[in-house]
């Protein structure tokens, strides 16, 4: 290929995010973004969850109009029957440091960073928080930009590491876990102990993992699924130590209108790895409106028996209507599982809908939908939003113990049950979003759904923030 030649090509992105779920919705959508931009894309994806996407998503479909994208498909080291989930889906950090990096790191060997004929040799790499992308980027002389698929909160609050030790504010075992933290700048005044992200909640913090929040000068810049009216204030703090910031969110509502701009199909990117189950829509079509609350608690998230039996007392005694979304693989306790879910799905047949796994978009664009019981994970945040379906939030692990605080306490569109499951708590909070205090929450939430999507739309922040950095990386290449 002449340098006349490839002076012709488009920039050629490499995108490679963290193999479970929550990572691959995001990047997936700004690989879309990039298309659409009339960029090549190059899409890291495990071998596990390739086969999946074929089978349950819309992704082939979505990407076949696109010539310049293309999958490479690589091991993540695990049985296709290791469960990826709860405590054990960090068997899939160590598994991928040690099977799918040195695959991925032969393969761009190999391909000469996956160029060729038609396309540029690799023009950008785009990239999750993992810790072998700094250096590999750095001895190959190749632009990194970090995407953040967790909110720009979790971000700033791993990134304050160092403060929060030298003011001994972590660790905090047998502190009070609702004392304010003083030492993340911007968020003095509501984050507390426990809303803290949960990688601080051990005895010892992981140097190792908040090293790749703190890297700040190994890379040209940081993405994040998130827009200025949602976190500006922790933007504006992030700005001051790293180079460039591109807010493009919600990513997934940006993809819309760029399509509806191009008036294209509106085909919208869902890396679902399981079937859903559309039967649900028909349920919600026969509830009347804003009757019904939604409980799912994501891809990972694990439960012990009892913690189901507490939401199931608390969401039939608080008489409303509920579609809970219930994984396979998502009870601890093996044993007697499915007898106990019969019993549950008979004994709520009149008020509740259990099923494996739902169209969640759709779900909570429902008119019948009016609350979201959700582990506030950062795209289910997102979506709720944009929906304008305000939350009760029963967070996990990660991010989600700080996105559950600015659910509550700065945006003010739901309820944080975080570090409780009582069916008492349930219960009344299930009544005051759904009931008591329906009409303050879905007032807030409709107009918070209003400034998101303004952001995603033409002229929006996001929107403006998406067109830069086509722009940067268009500057890398020529």
């Amino acid at each position: 290929m002449s340098s006349e030649q490839g002076n012709d090509l488009p920039p050629h992105v490499l995108i490679f995010p963290f193999p479970l779920q929550g990572h691959l919705n995001p990047m997936l959508n700004l690989a879309h973004l990039f298309c659409l931009a009339d960029f090549h894309v190059t899409f890291i994806v495990s071998d596990f969850n390739h086969r999946r996407l074929l089978e349950h998503s819309t992704v082939p479909t979505a990407f076949a109009r696109y010539p310049g994208f293309q999958f490479r498909a690589l091991s993540d080291g695990l049985p296709d029957d290791h469960p990826r989930a709860g405590v054990r889906a960090k068997e899939l950090v160590f598994s991928l440091e040690k099977v799918t990096v040195p695959l991925f790191k032969k393969m761009m060997l190999d391909e000469n960073f996956l160029g060729g004929a038609a396309r540029r040799r690799v023009s950008c790499f785009v990239a999750d928080a993992m810790r072998f992308v700094p250096e590999f980027a750095r001895e190959h002389q190749l632009p990194y930009i970090l995407f953040q698929t967790a909110s720009a909160a979790f971000y700033w609050a791993m990134f304050c590491w160092p403060q929060l030790l030298e003011a001994q504010e972590i660790p905090f075992q047998g502190k009070s876990m609702d004392e304010l933290i003083k030492s993340v700048p911007g968020m003095e005044g509501f984050l507390r102990r426990r809303d803290l992200p949960s990688f601080y909640r051990g005895d010892d913090v992981n140097v190792l993992i908040l090293q790749v929040f703190t890297g700040g000068k190994l890379k040209e810049g940081v993405i994040f699924n998130t827009c200025e009216d949602l976190e500006g204030p922790v933007i504006a703090e992030i700005q001051k130590h790293v180079p460039r910031i591109f807010s493009i969110g919600p990513i997934h509502e940006q993809v819309k209108s760029r399509l509806m701009k191009k008036k294209a199909e509106v085909s919208i990117i869902k890396a679902s790895l399981w079937a859903e189950d559309r039967s649900c829509i028909d349920w919600l079509d026969a509830q009347p409106s804003k009757s019904v609350i939604y409980v799912s608690f994501g891809s990972i998230t694990v439960v012990t028996r009892e913690q189901v039996l507490e939401f199931w007392h608390g969401l039939l005694d608080s008489a409303q209507r509920f579609l809970w979304v219930m994984r396979p693989d998502s009870i601890t306790d093996n044993e007697g599982n499915d007898q106990v879910l019969a019993e549950l799905m008979e004994r709520s047949k009149e008020k509740g809908l259990f099923v494996e796994w739902v169209p969640q978009e759709k779900v909570l664009n429902h008119p019948a939908t009016g609350g979201f019981l959700t582990h506030s994970g950062w795209n289910s945040t997102l979506e709720s939003i944009v929906a304008g379906v305000p939350m009760i939030c029963w967070s996990y692990f990660a991010d989600q113990t700080t996105n559950s605080r600015f659910v509550s306490e700065v945006w003010k569109i739901g309820l944080d049950i975080k570090d409780t499951c009582d069916r008492l708590i349930i219960e009344k909070a299930v009544r005051d979003l759904m009931e008591v205090r329906k009409d303050e929450f879905l007032e807030r939430a409709e107009n918070m759904a209003k400034l998101v999507k303004m952001s995603g739309s033409e002229g929006g922040s996001s929107y403006t923030n998406m067109d830069a950095l086509v722009q940067y990386i268009k500057s890398l290449v020529f």
